[in-house]
């Protein structure tokens, strides 16, 4: 079975970790967070409020 999921950049911050991911499938990225009981996904949006999707 393949990943859906690729990691792309993972960032530590305050006790917690920021990542961006991209859905092979669909191509879209998202930022994930979590941490210090605290965790959250949503897509990534460029400087125009559109998703960004890889190409």
């Amino acid at each position: 079975m393949l990943k859906r999921f690729d990691v792309v950049k993972e960032q530590h911050i305050s006790g917690g970790i920021i990542k961006i991911i991209v859905d092979r499938e669909t191509g879209v990225h998202y930022l994930v967070g979590s941490g210090s009981g605290i965790s959250g996904m949503t897509p990534l949006l460029d400087k125009d409020g559109k998703v960004i999707v890889q190409k």
